[in-house]
């Protein structure tokens, strides 16, 4: 893997880093502040509070950025993350409540047939959070759909991995990997094929400047700002709670052909109103378009050209708007031969290597071991979020339209580059809490719940000194709001 070694980097060098890569200006890192930088707060070899901390910092500070800008300040605001509070907002999904739970629990439940198993010559991790994913793995193996883990583990231990995983990946429309030491990831092509930063910004074309104008009574950073998104699971909606949390009017489109994840959208919807559009059909489709024409960003979270079809590749939106910032978050990035393959946080790490390392560090006799947290998630929807912020600068500073991209397996790469922790080391520390009872309260968001009743979940964890940062749209039922904006 041709990488950049950052392993003597602290936190502050990474947001440095970062914010170098993205242009912005260097003289707001003066601005942030970083309590209990470079503290190990969750036991992992890799450096996941390193990355926490500055990627949730990377993006406020470029939100206090775009304030300073509209609204003529010659400084920009200081800028709090606080790493105690940072650590739980990374893992965000495991830390919520709705009062209707106590009837109705959302099923929790993963890898029921999935997960890690073994083969005639190594181990393949399947991905079962979709019943579309469990169904195409039935059907590989030969398998009613009603199949035990079991009966999956009998089957799957006649194959070879890397077939497997081309069966069903590259051939199929499901889910799964070769687990992989870094050696074997290092000597594939798409390895070489993901870029050293993790934030690609690209002009694709030529128009006037557009800045917002002072936030007046609407004191968030991003106030006016429309985001149509087109996400699931957890990066991208990650990147759309964040600039919400900003203030921007996040209008996130679900499709209701596709399955839900109760737990996972009621946590990443905070902050957004929810529609639901079908693309299939003319008119729904004509009002998606009518949407992205008067849209700042466009964020999309579907492989690479999957939404080339439908007449949504970065070309034609910017013909529709050449304002438009075009953001997307994929598994393997824009390059490369497994540029188009889905993929999620677990494959991503099982693949290239990070699940072997991290078992090996922990040296407890483990096949393989997962990070305490989605950390190629949240870390890619904070770095995500931090690349349209900083397109919209460019785009109210230079004009133009932007291309955004961020990858899980470029999030990878930039972790692995800041190096690992010795041996047992970064297992050392506290476990993260249970569950939300175990938060102090103030770090806990409480407001009244879309499906009624009460909703608890972790705050945001940035604070902009004189400037509004929260979710104001509470958790409700996919497709709950009308397709439209509000006004400014």
């Amino acid at each position: 893997m041709t990488s950049l070694d950052r392993s003597t980097l602290k936190t502050k060098d990474v947001v440095e880093d970062i914010w170098a890569s993205v242009g912005l200006p260097r003289s707001a890192l003066a601005s942030l502040r970083l309590p209990s930088a470079d503290t190990i707060v969750f036991q992992s070899s890799y450096k996941i509070s390193m990355l926490g901390q500055a990627t949730i910092g990377a993006s406020a500070l470029a939100a206090a950025q775009y304030y300073a800008l509209r609204n003529g300040l010659t400084k920009v605001p200081d800028v709090i993350i606080p790493l105690d509070h940072a650590r739980l907002e990374f893992n965000s999904q495991s830390y919520q409540w709705q009062d209707i739970w106590a009837d109705n629990p959302p099923n929790v439940e993963l890898n029921t047939v999935g997960g890690l198993h073994k083969t005639a010559d190594g181990y393949v991790r399947i991905h079962d959070l979709f019943p579309n994913h469990i169904d195409g793995t039935m059907e590989i193996l030969g398998l009613p759909r009603d199949a035990t883990r079991e009966q999956v583990a009998g089957k799957v231990a006649n194959w070879n991995a890397v077939e497997l995983e081309t069966r069903g990946t590259e051939e199929g429309k499901v889910a799964i990997y070769a687990q992989r030491t870094y050696a074997e990831w290092d000597a594939l092509p798409q390895s070489g094929a993901i870029a050293t930063e993790p934030i690609l910004l690209e002009h694709l074309a030529s128009a006037p400047r557009s800045v917002l104008p002072p936030t007046g009574s609407h004191n968030k950073a991003l106030a006016g700002i429309r985001v149509v998104e087109f996400t699931r699971v957890i990066a991208g909606p990650v990147a759309g709670r964040t600039l919400a949390a900003h203030g921007a009017d996040v209008l996130w489109v679900t499709s209701p052909n596709l399955p839900a994840v109760d737990f996972l959208d009621s946590d990443m919807s905070r902050g957004k109103r929810t529609i639901q559009l079908d693309l299939h059909k003319t008119a729904e489709k004509e009002k998606l378009l009518e949407l992205l024409s008067t849209a700042d960003v466009f964020l999309q979270g579907y492989r690479p050209e999957s939404l080339a079809t439908y007449g949504l590749s970065p070309g034609e939106l910017v013909k529709i708007n050449p304002n438009l910032i075009v953001a997307n978050l994929s598994a393997f990035g824009p390059s490369g031969p497994w540029s188009k393959r889905r993929g999620f946080d677990s494959l991503v790490q099982t693949a290239s290597g990070m699940s072997v390392s991290e078992a090996e560090h922990a040296d407890n006799g483990e096949t393989a071991r997962m990070t305490p947290t989605q950390v190629l998630d949240h870390g890619s929807g904070y770095l995500l979020a931090t690349g349209i912020m900083a397109a919209l600068y460019r785009r109210a500073t230079e004009g133009g339209s932007y291309r955004v991209d961020v990858s899980l397996a470029g999030t990878m790469k930039y972790l692995r580059s800041l190096g690992q922790y010795p041996g047992q080391e970064g297992f050392k520390c506290d476990p993260l809490p249970a569950n939300i009872k175990q938060i102090p309260k103030q770090f806990i968001d409480l407001k009244q719940s879309g499906f009624g009743g009460q909703a608890m979940a972790v705050k945001h964890s940035a604070e902009i000194e004189g400037v509004e940062v929260g979710y104001e749209e509470t958790p409700k039922p996919l497709g709950s709001d009308e397709p439209k904006w509000k006004p400014y």
